[in-house]
């Protein structure tokens, strides 16, 4: 086995990757990027790693090459934490308002034995099934521009659609509780749509597994503003059976 071959996924494999895919100004902004108030600065690099290489097709390959442990459920569980560690640093930048605690991992960063284990897995199956939260509601897309992570002044929002009038709403998830203070967030990424996409006054959601009381009374101040609360629903399908 190469040595590049371990558990953990090798950034000197994956910045050579990188560069071999027309990725390597992506890949030099990943391992010059300053991380600070994380132990593992490396953990958060392979996170933004995983999900240029994701974003691009390209993972699959990537683990084939490089990185065969990723192919495991053990590996499919690295994959998972190291986004999730992407994921807390992107709220950390975001600032003070994007925290709900410091030093700690959050409600929204902890597996719920019952839900979505991150808030990224919430946030890709959404936006590929947009319209179980409205009909007609779709992911904005625009010259290269899709609505994931996208990213604005002082952050990034969660998923921008468009609805069925061509107006847009800005989603904002939380995987645990939605809090007041997420409110405000949303309002300044409405804020920068309304202001820079110059279209009509966009809509705004945030959809959670637990909607506060004091986040519903808020929400009743707010024009154009809804709350979602999402539920989790089981189903089994064989894979073997030896029912005749």
């Amino acid at each position: 086995m190469p040595v590049e071959q371990t558990k953990a996924l090798s950034l000197i494999a994956a910045y050579e990757f990188a560069t071999a895919h027309g990725l390597t100004q992506q890949g030099t902004e990943i391992r010059n990027m300053a991380i600070d108030g994380f132990k593992n600065q490396s953990s958060v690099r392979r996170g933004y790693v995983v999900h240029l290489l994701e974003s691009h097709g390209l993972l699959e390959e990537f683990k084939s090459k490089h990185w065969a442990f990723g192919k495991t459920r053990e590996g499919e569980g690295k994959r998972r934490w190291y986004l999730k560690l992407r994921d807390k640093h992107q709220r950390l930048l975001a600032g003070p308002d994007s925290q709900d605690g410091s030093g700690t991992d959050t409600e929204e960063e902890i597996e719920d034995e019952q839900g979505f284990p991150f808030e990224s897995d919430l946030r890709d199956f959404l936006a590929h099934n947009l319209t179980l939260i409205e009909p007609g509601l779709r992911l904005y897309e625009a010259e290269g521009q899709a609505g994931v992570e996208f990213p604005i002044e002082g952050g990034q929002i969660d998923i921008l659609a468009v609805d069925r009038n061509a107006k847009f709403v800005v989603i904002e998830l939380k995987l645990s509780r939605g809090r007041s203070k997420t409110i405000g967030q949303l309002l300044y990424y409405m804020g920068w749509i309304d202001a820079n996409l110059k279209e009509a006054p966009c809509r705004g959601m945030i959809i959670a597994r637990e909607i506060t009381d004091d986040l519903v009374m808020a929400t009743k101040r707010v024009p154009g503003v809804s709350l979602y609360r999402y539920n989790i629903s089981m189903s089994v399908q064989a894979v073997l059976s030896s029912e005749a």
